[in-house]
């Protein structure tokens, strides 16, 4: 097991500045728990009231969550894209809760209601606005998978004595040695909680750093792009969903948190009515709801949470979750039978075990969320800590809305009655069946769930350094794709062009650009590379059959052509539903240093050529220049195809130098197909055009007479640029309206590069591989 580097370690200032922030964002709702039993208890709320009060502003908060994450992900800001928002927020929400507790019973019940439910959802409204930009904070403090797991420990350890100290609230309303009653001191109290949390929630924007994000490209926080975002934000949401760790974790999460809540506050119901017959003060209950909560809390804060850490080193993240619900079932069972009236304190002997739940939750929880942001940019290009925070607090805060409601329910359907001296016979215990068996069921759904997650250390590690491999400038000309300008060293740079003919963009902005590309795309290309795989597939997933249709009747109207790759896994579908809507095909099957599948993937080919479905017959595409097999094996292969199919063109795809350089490869195929990247070769945009065409007259030399066919090319709009080639919008427009224009007029045939953005492509081209697309991943035409 490897170890945390010094270098990844975050100074304790910096993680008792961010646990100050989580001791705030517990209190809160943590006094909120406590004062809300005055609602029902004082304040003579009905259990309906009760509901509605509970559940909609949390609603409120669910869904304005999304929104704060998008915000604070595309911030540009010399502060960086969190700490404004995290001083704004503690101001509203602190300002809020103490407003949201001044109700006076003389005012009546319906305008307290009234008055609560308008100041709580301001208050949630400033949660919001602080919460999730400080979690995302918390997510970027470092990139170690275990350093992880020490910050969100350190900051739950800090943010638990919230509920070390909010159960003695309960001592307070309820002695009337402090107030004359809990209403009363509920206002007094809220004031302190409110000014108090106020100012240790904006502790992390004063002492977390963040670099300026002023130069990133980030979009626009425009209304017109915040009120747009809503689609964005549910379209992360599928995007996250399709994250099978992350789906788990927030399943997980909601299973238990909502149980748990669900049935929390009965503890001070079955404390008073059932250990103490519904006395309370001095004589009678007093002070054992605050030492239930209290007492777990201190056990969470000084044993839970320093063993999780500790397990989750040793163990690993899942396996200290799965170990810790465990434990925390046993708890859960053992209240059942600890809670005995006239002997209170043997339920303080549950407390170590029951306190496993929650306590590990956040945790670890919070700690693997961290690692799937990673995964995400490994598979997106995109650090989306903002989104992915809200998603999964949206996913707690709704489990927490749900929890109230169904807490007013279970009381309903027990029939309990808030305030009265005794209970309906069966009340109290429907509440103590619900208090135990409750929380197991969730807890034991949330353990099958996470019984296979696969994100463990060393995956994790790979991924880090795969991150920090794409971060490393290259100082020299050469790129991932061609290893190296090749052009140059072939002696293509000494070919004269004429480019007399190219449009001139120095006028041109980006408006004029995005119509003149519309129009040249409209009048229709010669051929388009098919992009099949949708947002969150991989090469290997199984197409279906409704997909290429949708993505074949989007491109039908502006290419002759389409160019697939492979004939498995359901990409035998793009020649067939092609063919269906008139286009021509060029057809490849995608061989590889896997003998066994080249044989399922020529064996295809073969069929679908004999079916009348292929235009041009492809075999392999750059698996030379990938190293996977020899030439030898690729003329074989070639020739076998030939045999099958003495009437259809074929051909081998690679990078242009590999035909100049390989005189065997020109004689095996029929016509010669060639991709070229001015971008992979670090050209400028101002000399892609004239780059392009040595390229292509290079081959046209060494090509013996046969078609050379220009089979990809492209430029991406997205990304970490190449040398002196840099991606943008406005650079991919360029490119290919004077590639379409060279196209047409000198009857070269190009296939661009590509149809659609696919996402798989980061992970072997870095983040600018998702971004070729004339559509974007979700079918949208870009430049318009």
């Amino acid at each position: 097991m490897s170890k945390t580097s010094s270098s990844n370690k975050v100074p304790m200032s910096q993680k008792i500045a961010f646990g100050l922030g989580m001791l705030a964002n517990q209190m809160f709702p943590a006094a909120l728990g406590i004062f809300m039993v005055v609602l029902v208890q004082d304040l003579g709320f009905s259990t309906l009231q009760y509901a509605v009060l509970f559940f909609l502003p949390r609603i409120f908060d669910a869904f304005t969550d999304p929104i704060m994450g998008f915000i604070s992900d595309n911030t540009k800001s010399k502060w960086g894209r969190r700490r404004h928002y995290v001083f704004l927020g503690a101001i509203i929400m602190g300002v809020g809760y103490i407003l949201m507790w001044q109700l006076f019973k003389d005012n009546g019940i319906t305008y307290n209601f009234y008055y609560f439910l308008a100041w709580s959802i301001v208050f949630y409204l400033g949660l919001t606005i602080f919460s999730v930009p400080y979690v995302a904070m918390g997510y970027e403090m470092s990139d170690d998978f275990h350093e992880r797991t020490n910050i969100m420990a350190i900051a739950q350890w800090i943010g638990q004595w919230a509920w070390v100290i909010a159960p003695w609230f309960w001592v307070i309303m309820y002695d009337q040695g402090w107030f004359s009653s809990a209403d009363v001191a509920t206002r007094t109290l809220a004031v302190w909680v409110g000014i108090i949390c106020m100012f240790l929630a904006m502790v992390p924007a004063f002492f977390i750093k963040s670099k300026s994000t002023l130069d990133e490209d980030y979009s626009p926080l425009t209304m017109k792009n915040i009120s747009g975002s809503l689609k964005e934000i549910l379209n992360g949401f599928k995007e996250a969903f399709k994250i099978v760790q992350f789906k788990k974790l927030c399943i997980s999460t909601f299973l238990i948190f909502n149980a748990f809540n669900t049935v929390a506050g009965f503890s001070f119901f079955i404390i008073v009515y059932y250990l103490f017959n519904g006395v309370t003060g001095p004589e009678g209950s007093w002070i054992w709801p605050a030492l239930f909560g209290s007492v777990g809390a201190l056990v969470t804060t000084f044993l839970v949470i320093p063993i999780v850490a500790r397990m989750s080193k040793v163990l690993g993240k899942k396996k200290a979750f799965i170990v810790s619900q465990g434990i925390s079932i046993i708890g859960y069972i053992l209240l059942w039978f600890l809670f005995i009236p006239g002997k209170p304190y043997m339920v303080l002997f549950a407390l170590p075990f029951f306190s496993f739940g929650i306590g590990a939750l956040f945790t670890l929880m919070m700690s693997m969320t961290a690692d799937v942001c990673d995964l995400d940019e490994l598979n997106n290009g995109h650090r989306r800590e903002g989104i992915f925070g809200a998603i999964y607090w949206w996913m707690v805060k709704f489990g927490f809305a749900i929890a109230g409601g169904l807490s007013a329910l279970i009381m309903y359907l027990v029939d309990f009655t808030p305030n009265a001296p005794t209970q309906p016979e069966g009340a109290v215990l429907g509440l103590r069946i619900f208090f135990s068996a409750f929380p197991i069921l969730g807890t034991l759904i949330a353990m099958y769930i996470m019984r296979n997650y696969d994100l463990t250390e060393e995956k994790a590690l790979e991924i880090s350094a795969e991150l920090a491999k794409r971060k490393i400038v290259p100082k020299k000309p050469i790129t991932s794709y061609y290893e190296g300008a090749r052009l140059s060293s072939l002696g293509g740079l000494n070919l004269k062009i004429d480019t007399s003919k190219d449009i001139n963009f120095d006028s041109k902005n980006s408006s004029e650009l995005a119509t003149l590309f519309r129009d040249s795309l409209y009048k229709g290309i010669h051929g388009l590379c098919f992009s099949p795989y949708t947002e969150g597939q991989d090469i290997g997933d199984r197409l279906t059959e409704d997909q290429i249709v949708k993505r074949i009747n989007i491109i039908a109207s502006h290419t002759k052509w389409v160019r697939s790759f492979s004939c498995t896994d359901g990409n035998e579908f793009i020649p067939k539903v092609a063919r269906a809507r008139g286009l021509k095909t060029m057809v490849g099957a995608w061989i590889s240093s896997d003998k066994k599948r080249n044989e399922e993937e020529i064996s295809s080919l073969i069929n679908l050529a004999k079916s009348g479905l292929v235009d041009i017959a492809v075999i392999g595409n750059e698996v030379l220049m990938q190293k996977e097999l020899s030439e030898r094996e690729i003329i074989d292969y070639i020739q076998r195809v030939r045999v099958a199919l003495p009437n259809t063109p074929i051909g081998y795809v690679d990078a242009y130098y590999q035909f100049v350089e390989r005189p065997k490869l020109i004689d095996a195929c029929d016509l010669i197909l060639v991709n070229c990247y001015p971008f992979w070769e670090g050209s400028s945009i101002e000399n892609s055009s004239i780059y392009l065409r040595q390229m292509h007259a290079l081959v046209q030399k060494a090509a013996k007479g046969k078609k050379v066919i220009i089979t990809e090319t492209g430029w991406p709009d997205q990304g970490s640029q190449t040398n002196g080639a840099v991606p943008s919008p406005e650079n991919a427009m360029k490119y290919f309206l004077n590639t379409q224009k060279w196209s047409r007029e000198e009857n070269i045939e190009i296939y661009y590069f590509s149809s659609f953005d696919e996402s798989w492509k980061i992970r072997n081209e870095g983040d600018v591989g998702a971004r070729w697309g004339i559509w974007d991943k979700n079918e949208q035409l870009k430049f318009s």
